[in-house]
């Protein structure tokens, strides 16, 4: 029995040793391709060691490269070698991705690649070298090739190889690997694969091959939508509006009828700058002065996805969310959507919007017209030198300069308009607009003199040179120049029926290490304050969460509306409410919104973000993690209000990307049945 036992584990050394001595080519592209894909996730969403994502990219891989065996030994190389080299752009494309937008790209962004001439120094900033360690690989693959061209190996290959044998035991292991990937998935697992829109829940279970596969997928379905899924994402739109509550009317609805309104769309403005003072001076003096005099909701937040701006316009002016894949400026333009722009042209109003930069940029020719602007004032319709031009285009204080006299101009011309003022000056890179402020961050401290024990006052300037001290002085920079546009506003003859919509358009995309140095940076050794320092401010991820609001103001010089468009506004609020609680200003309702009207619902209000997460009055919830931050330290969270806040999301995320991706809206009546 012994000798028999003995003689079976001799005969498996011998296999397992044949097998490697024989697929010593294929092992390699297998190993590589793992470690690759493990790195990224350890470098990305740090849990390269998780199980469930490493078996279910082992299981591709090994599929895929179970086909090589039908190509003769020699021409092997080049095969794995092209899937390698596959593997390797996704994985830089995807680190780069995720140190820019802290998501995994879409192939449905490749569409938007054209907008990329013009944030370079954006995207140049946040490079780092770890992103690009992944260009090893195929190094290291090829030098195997070499070491096993210069023996015998692929001249034993010819000999040897059993091509069928090995593609069928070789896709049987990887057709394990998945099966038991996906046959352990939980109905959430399948129902985030399917949405796609929860990118690193996606990677973080399923790995980053599968989010690709999937990915490419999804980014064919505009093309397919006429074919497959139309009907049922109707059915699922015609139940929710169905059952949507109507509308109510409120002390604000139609207090702006025969007014006109202007939306000033601040780059990159995020709320927490109005509460910093350094030397006693305002970060913001102006946005400051405009809170006080206007009406401010102090709680209110974006909610974009890869498109940035384009997305924040999309969503203000429609109450839609952003698009799961790809951008709906570049990549959905075309569809019918219920706007403000086109409600109001319906009472007669000319709309236009105006841009310091390429009516180019991220689409806007096509798309604002498609949103129902009539007019565009951009980069080409303003007078400059090359000295105007801060960061992407024309400096905010030369765009508000002539903008004005256009808008005085618009106002004499007709009787009624709405109209878009997109600022610049304050995009990143921080680091070209900071250098125009005279803002100073110095800060004065008292220490003891180690050697003579007296005590000393030293100024240091501290933050000028770090990523959350450049966007200071960034921000600062626009803030003047949004002082000079109220004052132009205030000392024309013209604007006293105009209701100014100042709001800030997405956070500055600061890492919460960056804006740690903002609260833990000691000014004296230039090092952060550890958890064990008295100095220390608690500073987690659910925090820099909550701090990427961005402020929302109601401002007028007209002495009648300003009674009504007063004070502070503490509801939650997401950009998708903006589209609803406006219209009811001019008496008129978007049923096919997923917003709010932030008057009606007010403190209920639920804000979802593209990525699943929810915000409320009592908590944050991450949906990826599956777990909340209590902002509410009495509330008393259950299972089943979570699961509800969870159906909401889930809810509103399906039918806003159904209306934009199979064009529901293209036979419905904008103004009612």
């Amino acid at each position: 029995m012994k000798d028999k036992i003995s003689k079976n584990i001799k005969n498996i050394k011998k296999n397992v040793i044949e097998y490697i001595i024989s697929n010593r080519l294929f092992l390699s592209y297998v190993l590589l391709s793992i470690i690759s894909v493990v790195m990224l996730r350890g470098i990305t969403i740090k849990n390269a060691w998780s199980f469930k994502p490493f078996i279910t990219d082992l299981g591709i891989i090994l599929i895929i490269g179970a086909l090589g065996y039908f190509v003769k030994p020699r021409n092997q190389f080049k095969y794995y070698f092209s899937w390698i080299i596959i593997y390797t752009i996704i994985c830089v494309v995807s680190s780069v991705y995720y140190t820019f937008y802290v998501s995994f790209a879409s192939i449905g962004e490749l569409a938007s690649l054209s907008q990329m001439e013009t944030v370079t120094g954006s995207l140049f900033e946040k490079l780092r070298f770890i992103d690009f360690i992944y260009v090893l690989i195929p190094i290291l693959f090829y030098f195997v090739h070499r070491k096993l061209s210069a023996t015998t190996y692929y001249y034993f290959l010819d000999k040897v190889e059993k091509g069928k044998k090995m593609v069928v035991g070789t896709i049987l292991v990887g057709t394990l690997c998945l099966g038991y990937s996906f046959g352990v998935a939980t109905g959430t697992d399948y129902s985030r694969l399917a949405k796609q829109w929860n990118r690193i829940y996606i990677v973080e279970r399923f790995g980053i091959i599968v989010y690709q596969i999937n990915d490419l997928i999804q980014s064919m379905t505009p093309r397919l939508s006429s074919l497959f899924g139309y009907d049922e994402a109707l059915e699922s739109f015609n139940e929710y509006f169905n059952a949507k509550e109507e509308h109510q009317k409120n002390s604000y609805t139609g207090i702006l009828n025969g007014y006109n309104i202007v939306f000033v769309h601040m780059e990159s403005m995020e709320t927490y700058l109005m509460d910093l003072k350094f030397n006693d001076k305002e970060v913001t003096p102006n946005l400051n002065a405009l809170a006080k005099e206007g009406m401010f909701f102090s709680n209110f937040y974006p909610q974009v996805s890869t498109g940035t701006s384009s997305d924040t316009e999309f969503t203000l002016l429609t109450g839609l969310m952003p698009a799961a894949s790809g951008t709906v400026f570049v990549s959905y333009y075309n569809r019918n959507y219920f706007t403000i722009p086109k409600y109001l042209k319906e009472k007669g109003y000319y709309t236009f919007s105006t841009h310091g930069n390429l009516s180019s940029m991220w689409n806007r020719n096509k798309a604002h017209p498609s949103l129902g602007y009539d007019e565009m004032y951009f980069e080409d319709r303003f007078t400059y030198t090359a000295d105007d031009v801060v960061n992407l285009g024309i400096n905010d204080y030369r765009y508000f300069e002539q903008v004005v006299p256009i808008m005085e101009n618009i106002e004499t011309t007709y009787d009624n308009y709405m109209g878009t003022m997109i600022t610049l000056s304050n995009h990143s890179p921080f680091s070209i607009a900071s250098t125009f402020s005279d803002y100073d961050l110095s800060i004065t401290t008292q220490t003891i003199n180690e050697e003579t024990g007296e005590k000393e006052t030293i100024t240091t300037d501290y933050l000028s040179n770090s990523a959350i001290g450049e966007y200071i002085k960034s921000v600062n920079y626009a803030d003047g120049a949004l002082g000079d546009l109220i004052k132009y506003i205030k000392n024309s003859k013209e604007f006293d029926k105009t209701l100014f919509v100042f709001y800030g358009d997405h956070d500055a995309k600061l890492s919460r290490n960056e804006m740690n140095y903002l609260y833990n940076l000691n000014p004296l050794t230039g090092e952060t304050y550890t958890e064990d320092s008295p100095e220390y401010t608690e500073y987690n991820n659910y925090e820099h969460e909550l701090n990427k609001k961005t402020p929302l103001i109601l401002w007028t010089k007209n002495n009648d509306l300003k009674k009504k468009f007063k004070g502070e506004i503490t509801y939650p609020m997401g950009m998708y409410d903006v589209s609803t609680t406006i219209l009811n200003m001019f008496g008129m309702y978007n049923k096919y919104s997923v917003g709010s009207d932030i008057f009606n619902i007010k403190d209920k209000n639920v804000i979802v973000f593209p990525n699943g997460n929810v915000l409320t009055k009592d908590l944050y919830y991450n949906n990826s993690k599956n777990e909340y931050y209590l902002i509410n330290s009495n509330f008393k969270v259950t299972d089943e209000y979570i699961n509800e806040l969870k159906e909401i999301a889930d809810k509103k995320l399906e039918i806003s990307n159904n209306i934009i991706v199979y064009n529901l809206l293209n036979s419905v009546n904008m103004m009612g049945d």
